[in-house]
């Protein structure tokens, strides 16, 4: 068929063919539709231009429908469903009954709290849905990856955000530094000399180009620290500073939660340093998709009962 023709189908015109090949009768098909005779005697002319074939011939009892009628009726009937389909507003998405996997962008830091806490509301409400946690890194486009379907969303704590992206803060934490329980400083005081004389561990970047907002505030006012040891996994931190006099700065919730079961003493920074702000950023094509703004909420939640 050529697309001049092809582009002359539409709803009404496939509903007239669905019907003719149903009711076997111009006039049957009038009336059932509310339309004139000629009027449909004109479309079942259009149809057969359209298709090529004569659709419907006249038989002993009436009119009946040639072998491509036949096989015009089924795929009628497939297209009618489809248009109702696309017309009709989506279901209501129901959590319990999803099979969803759902895919998220996050940095390895908030594995110890609000990750668990996003899998265990997943589990209790729509058990039979899935999630992907997808790492953050330097080379990872999660922009493009919010864009194109990889992920529903994202995670993250960047100083700059896209302007083309929704986004909604999540929560803000203090920033705190991490040592070893027996080091000499726990009981002396972290002062900016001591901090600045220190060998320190950090988080390797998870974004190219981008200085956290710790090495931001220390140029800020002249300084740099030290780095001599980065990782790409927060959960082997607690695992080095127990072993080693290396200095951690992150959030204080992580920090917290190492010093539960670690030998690892929590001080405060000895320079006032902004508080970090995580947000969760999507894309406008899952904006108005109810199963993501469910998960939204879902991670919104978690991340109020973890921040409050």
């Amino acid at each position: 068929m050529s697309n001049r023709l092809m582009d002359q189908l539409d709803t009404n015109l496939l509903r007239v063919l669905y019907t003719l090949l149903t009711e076997r009768s111009v006039t049957r098909t009038a009336l059932k539709l509310g339309q004139s005779q000629p009027a449909i005697s004109n479309m079942l002319k259009r149809l057969r231009e359209i298709t090529g074939d004569a659709i419907l011939v006249r038989g002993r009892n009436g009119m009946t429908p040639t072998d491509r009628g036949h096989e015009l009726l089924q795929l009628a009937q497939q297209a009618l469903k489809l248009m109702e389909s696309i017309a009709s507003p989506a279901p209501d998405f129901v959590p319990a009954h999803t099979q969803r996997v759902f895919h998220l962008g996050a940095p390895d830091y908030l594995s110890v709290q609000l990750l668990p806490l996003v899998i265990g509301k997943i589990r209790e409400v729509a058990p039979q849905a899935g999630l992907v946690i997808h790492a953050l890194n330097a080379g990872f486009d999660y922009a493009a990856a919010l864009e194109n379907g990889e992920l529903d969303c994202v995670i993250g704590n960047w100083p700059d955000l896209p302007p083309h992206l929704h986004i909604a803060q999540l929560f803000e934490d203090e920033v705190v530094c991490m040592v070893n329980r027996n080091h000499p400083v726990v009981s002396k005081g972290l002062s900016l000399k001591y901090y600045l004389e220190m060998a320190h561990l950090a988080p390797t970047p998870y974004m190219a180009g981008h200085r956290s907002i710790i090495d931001s505030t220390l140029a800020e006012i002249g300084h740099k620290r030290r780095i001599q040891m980065t990782l790409p996994y927060f959960g082997m931190v607690p695992y080095v500073l127990a072993k080693t006099d290396l200095l951690f700065t992150t959030s204080r919730s992580f920090a917290q939660q190492c010093a539960k079961d670690w030998p690892i003493a929590v001080l405060p920074a000895p320079v006032e340093i902004p508080k970090m702000r995580f947000f969760m950023l999507w894309h406008e094509r899952v904006h108005a998709a109810q199963e993501v703004q469910w998960l939204r909420r879902v991670i919104a939640d978690a991340a109020g009962e973890v921040f409050s």
